[in-house]
């Protein structure tokens, strides 16, 4: 089941922290590494970080893009440091690391994260059904991204252990990271056609939508309802 939860690094900028993030990964029995748009390749310090993780980060996927990153998942969770403009559902680490292994039995997860420094945008975290933030001290909240990885991943083999998997209470079937997109892409082409929302500015009400279908987490079925509703609006209507 671990192989199903992925550790997703987002434009990473110091190969060290691929190593390192790799070993904290590899600890706690998680193996499956995607990086995201590096700014450089694992190296030779990546290597030597890694130490007896070397393994991981040789088997590592490098993409493009988020998108290629999580297109297959079910469910994706984000890392943020910080309040947004936009509110988004909320987990604490143990939440997430929970949450994770009872919907890894069904189906990829991915547990986002950002740059160094500036952590991931808002559009990135908007791909997100839950953003998670490790409450440290406020007044020195200052975690390296290798320390993060290790406290998410951390709670996400305890829940394993506790044999949480077993306890899987629904047998929803969520859609993956793709077809929400591909959802959200069709709903975003039909409220421009019926002129909900303007050709030169619809960020607002898409990622307000965007948030509360996330929030909502419809189902495979549902969402496939929620589409053919787009599709009939979009019908021309016959002529008296």
């Amino acid at each position: 089941m671990l192989d199903q939860i992925r550790i997703v690094l987002v434009n990473t900028s110091h190969t060290g922290n691929m190593g390192s993030a790799a070993r904290a990964m590899k600890t706690m029995g998680l193996t499956q590494l995607v990086l995201v748009d590096p700014q450089a390749l694992p190296d030779d310090n990546a290597m030597a970080l890694a130490a007896g993780a070397s393994d991981v980060l040789a088997n590592a996927r490098i993409v493009s893009t988020l998108d290629e990153a999580i297109a297959d998942c079910g469910l994706v969770i984000g890392t943020s440091a910080r309040s947004r403009t936009l509110s988004w559902p909320m987990l604490d680490p143990r939440e997430a690391g929970e949450k994770a292994v009872v919907e890894g039995v069904k189906h990829p997860v991915a547990l986002v994260f950002g740059r160094e420094r500036t952590g991931l945008t808002n559009d990135e975290l908007q791909k997100c059904h839950y953003h998670v933030a490790i409450a440290a001290n406020p007044e020195y909240s200052s975690l390296n991204l290798a320390m993060a990885v290790q406290t998410i991943c951390y709670e996400v083999r305890m829940h394993w252990l506790q044999g949480q998997a077993p306890e899987v209470e629904s047998e929803a079937d969520y859609p993956s990271a793709e077809q929400l997109e591909g959802f959200y892409q069709h709903l975003e082409q039909t409220l421009l056609k019926t002129g909900f929302i303007a050709d030169d500015h619809p960020g607002q009400v898409m990622s307000k939508l965007r948030r509360l279908f996330n929030r909502a987490r419809p189902e495979t079925v549902e969402l496939n309802i929620l589409r053919g509703i787009l599709t009939s609006v979009q019908k021309p209507k016959p002529q008296d």
